[in-house]
């Protein structure tokens, strides 16, 4: 980006900005902890570029520029840059992003994610309010219990009560649990909910 009337170049430590000098630190510590960055230079609060090269070893130099403070700042990451960010974030994925057409708004319901084996998903997001009677469960035992009670009050077969009581034995006795048999447990509850 170039400096403008609208946007200035940054001044180390004027910026008009809130927070602004220590703004270019979180981007440095945001592209290092991705896998798709080999490496980023040092910065210091006031910076006005980030040097970094990717996973080829190309280098970039990335260069900001102030823009009119946001006079009400979102404080908290919408579903879909949150899904975006965490998949493209993830090792095993090349990138994802929100779908843009050609014409018109992005997307906001849609990602496109591409996994470093060549594999690529169209994920679609769908709001799915849950009921106001079923509070999510305090831990993944309660979980299983839970799943299980409602097994046992739903007047099941012979076969379906002594999965419920199964699953009541091994929610009381977590900690007692292997992780495989925990987790077992949780894909079980989960498919009982479903159905």
């Amino acid at each position: 980006m170039t400096a403008s009337p609208d946007s200035p170049a940054i001044t180390p430590g004027k910026s008009p900005l809130p927070d602004a000098d220590h703004d270019v630190v979180g981007i440095a510590e945001a592209l290092r902890r991705s896998p798709h960055i080999r490496s980023v230079d040092d910065v210091s609060p006031g910076d006005e570029t980030v040097w970094f090269r990717d996973a080829d070893g190309t280098g970039f130099e990335l260069s900001l520029t102030t823009m009119k403070p946001n006079s009400d700042p979102e404080r908290a990451a919408y579903a879909w840059d949150a899904v975006a960010s965490a998949i493209g974030n993830h090792p095993r994925f090349i990138r994802a992003a929100l779908e843009q057409p050609s014409f018109g708004p992005l997307n906001l319901n849609t990602v496109t994610a591409l996994t470093r084996t060549g594999n690529k998903y169209t994920l679609t997001l769908t709001v799915c309010p849950r009921p106001s009677h079923e509070e999510e469960p305090a831990s993944p035992a309660a979980d299983v219990a839970l799943a299980a009670d409602r097994l046992l009050t739903s007047d099941p077969s012979d076969s379906e009560r002594a999965a419920a009581e199964l699953l009541n034995y091994v929610a009381a006795t977590w900690d007692k649990q292997d992780l495989p048999l925990r987790e077992h447990a949780q894909t079980v509850a989960r498919s009982l909910r479903t159905h």
